[in-house]
Order: structure tokens, then sequence, then C-alpha cells
């Protein structure tokens, strides 16, 4: 069995790329934007504990500040489970890890993070 640690260096401004859009939609107030760059953000980081873990807290928190309760419910065993997941590599690869869809749900990757996520695997 291969465990996961520590997210690629190449990969890892993509991830916080992702991250800093987030929070520069939010601001703006501009929602359903910083939630998509937290979806991708998920994503990108999601088989490596530390960085799945984190994208949950931001999920969490995100929840909390626009008062939506679902999510903050949705995340709170994500956010326990998550990182666990991601260390013995049992993660459903794909997977946008919001409340709005099942937890183990593996989905499909958007073509342009799955090239991101190849070609940094080869750096």
């Amino acid at each position: 069995m291969k465990l996961y640690t520590n997210m690629p260096e190449a990969l890892k401004s993509f991830y916080r790329q992702e991250l800093l859009q987030a929070k520069i939609e939010f601001d703006k107030k501009h929602y359903q934007q910083s939630w998509r760059h937290l979806e991708r953000a998920h994503i990108l980081g999601q088989p490596y504990p530390v960085a799945h873990t984190a994208v949950h807290w931001k999920m969490l928190k995100f929840g909390i500040k626009i008062k939506n309760g679902k999510e903050i419910i949705g995340q709170i065993p994500r956010l326990l489970a998550g990182g666990v997941k991601s260390f013995v590599g049992k993660i459903p690869v794909g997977n946008t890890g919001g409340a709005n869809v099942p937890p183990l749900q593996p989905m499909e990757i958007p073509d342009e993070l799955l090239s991101t996520i190849n070609r940094t695997k080869n750096l």
C-alpha cells in the first residue's frame, strides 16, 4: 500500500492559486466563483492529507460565513476523515468535496486539471 504524504512541489503552485482565487472571489462576494475554486483546489489536493484537510477546513469556513447549514454539517465528517483517506490512498478521485455531492462518489476530473496533474507528476 502506498502512503501519500506531501504534495509535489510542482503541483503546489496550482493548488495555492486556486485557494487564492477562492479568497479573491469571496472578498468580491462572488460566492459561486469562490466555491468553484475551492472545488478545484479540493481535486488537486485530495490525494495529499494536509492539502485535503486544509481545503475541507476552508469549505467549512465558507459554509459558516455564508450561513449554509447543509455545508457546515456536510463538511464536519469530511474534515475529520478526508486527510486519513488521503494518507492511505483511498479517495474518490475527482470528487469536488462539497456537501452537494456524496463524499465517496468518484467524479470526472475536468480536462485542464487532469492535464495539470499529469504534467506536474513528471516534473
